[in-house]
This record gives C-alpha cells, structure tokens and sequence, in this order.
C-alpha cells in the first residue's frame, strides 16, 4: 500500500460518511412531512438496537463456571437502577461499565 492509495481511501471513507450525514437533510426537507414509516422507525429502533446490543454482549456468559456470570448480572442491575433513577442513558450505560470493569479487574 502506497500513500496516494490511503489518502485516498479515507477521502472516499469520508465523502461517504459526510453524504450519509446530509442526505436526510435533502430528502427531508422543512415543507415536508417525514413519512409514517420513518417516524415508526425512530422512535422504535434505538430500543431494538439495545436489545440486540445487550443479548449480543451476555451471549457468551457461562452459568456454570466461576463467577457464575454474577459481574453482568450486577452489571446489568447497576443500569436498570441508574436509568431507573436518572432517566439518562449515558449515566446509565456508563455507571454500569464501571461497576462491571471494576468487578472483574478488583473483586472477582
């Protein structure tokens, strides 16, 4: 791999990345009502994503070798507790990171 070939890759990674930011700015534009089916998929989505998110992340926990899968589970706990409480996904997400990380580095 030469430099021109790099340069341009990340040029053409970006040109794309950029248009994908914009178009939705020109297909839906302000006179425009954003179609039933777009708005269906944005307020239904984010959570399918976490679903899948979360089976993904605890689909190779064992039940029954030590630790029992007992750090996701407090894990797991920690961020329904903290988006209980504060109704704030990145608190949530991000206190139940901690609490795992601190879990299998520390105590378990």
């Amino acid at each position: 791999m030469n430099n021109t070939y790099l340069v341009l890759s990340i040029l053409l990674i970006a040109a794309v990345t950029a248009a994908l930011r914009f178009i939705p700015f020109l297909v839906f534009s302000k006179g425009k009502q954003t179609p039933k089916s777009i708005v269906y998929l944005g307020k239904f989505l984010p959570y399918s994503i976490m679903a899948m998110l979360v089976v993904y992340c605890l689909k190779s926990v064992s039940l029954l070798t030590y630790p029992f899968g007992l750090p996701e589970l407090i894990g797991v706990t920690v961020v329904v507790v903290l988006h209980v409480l504060k109704r704030n996904t990145l608190i949530s997400i991000a206190g139940g990171t901690v609490c795992y990380m601190l879990l299998i580095q520390l105590v378990l």
